[in-house]
């Protein structure tokens, strides 16, 4: 009798541990922040776009919590669904589901603001290229984790990675939709290097991505006049510098400590929409310096917290997925703050947890609940 309980008790020492309680808590605790802090800027910098469009100030802070309510049931869902094993199943169908969704948008898309990028009917409208982002990262993941000793090879570590960011970026610049090809781009260029890819033909694989998209935007008089309108908004200070210049009014406005919570001028038909790509110039102007610097304080410690559960990760996939989650996060942040203060030409790309978007809203939500899900696991010893 004594001996099976030692050897069981031996077998327990070379096995992974039970789940740990709980999961992380301060990254849930950054998440929370920022979405109630997301929310309250939203509302301030819509109220006057919603009234004069709809004529309720509420409209859009009534869609957004909507969408936050469903995101937060999602996020604790994917928390205690999404484990490793379920997420390894999910990555190639995912990938597969996200790339016939992209194809069918020339086809069947819905036109919204001159753009083909949804599918869906009347008001019920997603965005493929929103959840082949995260196909991506799920497949990346797999895919390395499954290939690892072959990742220093052209073969193993660049030509099928290259292959799927090919079609898939590939599709979403059809929709013309250059954000989201940068993101998902950058995204998968970040996953290899933390995959092993030979740096040698990564770079070069990178400098044939980056020439591809200077050739695109060389090609496409949309993407030049943007470019132009970067380099001096004066050009066209009414047409399409109308919005940069705006934004840099607003933010020089706000000066140190801001005009005060929903005392922004500049959102009263000056910044188009500024609910959504625009919104953190509401928030410079609103709250100033100080409060812009909590804002990216805040995604700061989203994004270091990120890296600590990947670090911890039980397992190389688990890891892998953190990782391009949390740095989809991060260059998203980066990109807007820069579109904001004219550092970079207007790509039109959201701010995370804070600009308008339901469907972006909730599959950020479910992301981070997938983070908080391996978190769970983040102190299973290893055999």
């Amino acid at each position: 009798m004594r001996e099976k309980r030692r050897n069981r008790a031996a077998q327990k020492q070379n096995t992974p541990a039970t789940i740990k309680e709980g999961f992380d808590l301060p990254f849930f605790v950054f998440v929370i922040l920022l979405l109630s802090v997301g929310l309250v800027m939203l509302f301030s910098a819509s109220h006057a776009n919603a009234f004069d469009r709809f004529g309720d100030s509420y409209y859009f802070i009534k869609q957004q919590a909507k969408w936050a309510i469903l995101g937060l049931v999602g996020m604790f869902v994917a928390t205690y669904v999404c484990t490793p094993a379920f997420l390894k199943k999910m990555a190639l169908p995912a990938l597969g589901i996200s790339i016939v969704l992209l194809a069918l948008v020339p086809i069947i898309g819905v036109t919204k603001n001159g753009a083909k990028r949804w599918l869906g009917v009347g008001d019920l409208t997603f965005q493929p290229s929103e959840i082949a982002k995260v196909a991506v990262i799920l497949a990346f993941a797999y895919l390395m984790s499954n290939n690892q000793k072959k990742m220093n090879t052209f073969r193993g570590g660049i030509l099928p990675y290259g292959i799927i960011l090919v079609v898939v970026c590939g599709l979403i610049a059809v929709e013309k939709h250059i954000s989201a090809t940068v993101l998902t781009f950058a995204v998968g260029i970040i996953m290899m290097v933390a995959g092993g890819s030979n740096l040698v033909w990564l770079c070069s694989f990178g400098a044939a991505g980056v020439a591809g998209v200077v050739g695109i935007i060389l090609n496409s008089s949309y993407a030049m006049q943007r470019v132009k309108v970067w380099l001096d908004p004066f050009i066209d200070p009414r047409g399409d510098g109308f919005q940069n210049i705006q934004s840099l009014y607003a933010i020089g406005s706000g000066g140190f400590f801001g005009l005060g919570l929903g005392k922004s001028r500049q959102k009263y038909m000056y910044i188009p929409e500024p609910q959504n790509d625009f919104i953190f110039a509401i928030a410079c102007e609103e709250l100033g310096f100080l409060g812009a610097l909590i804002i990216i304080s805040l995604f700061a410690l989203l994004i270091w917290r990120g890296f600590v559960i990947a670090f911890r990760a039980p397992d190389r996939f688990s890891a892998l997925v953190v990782v391009g989650i949390i740095s989809k996060v991060a260059i998203q942040t980066v990109l807007n703050i820069a579109v904001v203060t004219n550092l970079v030409p207007n790509t039109g790309i959201p701010l995370p947890f804070f600009s308008y978007g339901g469907t972006a809203l909730l599959i950020q939500l479910c992301e981070m609940g997938v983070v908080l899900a391996i978190s769970r696991y983040s102190r299973l010893r290893r055999s």
